[in-house]
């Protein structure tokens, strides 16, 4: 599983800048940059720091990254990411929206 990839394009999605992502996860700039390009795999404890960053399960990461490696197998890899950030974007449209009309 290539799980730095998909790590690598939600810090892209969610506009964090490498060195503010390694700060946050208590990591020097090239161990993040080893992760990101699956030369490194991180362990339970760093996926935990990750999903309380993205406000998600550690499960929901490590589906992610699967159903990620699966869409690209098929040659959708990219697709699948444009899809995800449809989803985000839409959620968090409706989530603001929801806040401001209360």
């Amino acid at each position: 599983m290539d799980i730095g990839d998909v790590l690598k394009r939600l810090r892209i999605i969610y506009g964090i800048k490498a060195s503010d992502m390694a700060k946050e996860l208590e990591l020097s700039t090239s161990y993040l940059s080893e992760i990101e390009n699956n030369k490194k795999v991180p362990n339970i404890k760093l996926l935990e720091k990750y999903a309380k960053i993205y406000q998600i399960k550690v499960s929901s990461l490590i589906l992610l990254a699967e159903s990620h490696e699966e869409m690209k197998a098929k040659g959708k890899g990219d697709e699948f990411i444009r899809t995800l950030m449809i989803k985000l974007i839409n959620s968090t449209y409706a989530i603001k929206k929801a806040l401001h009309d209360e």
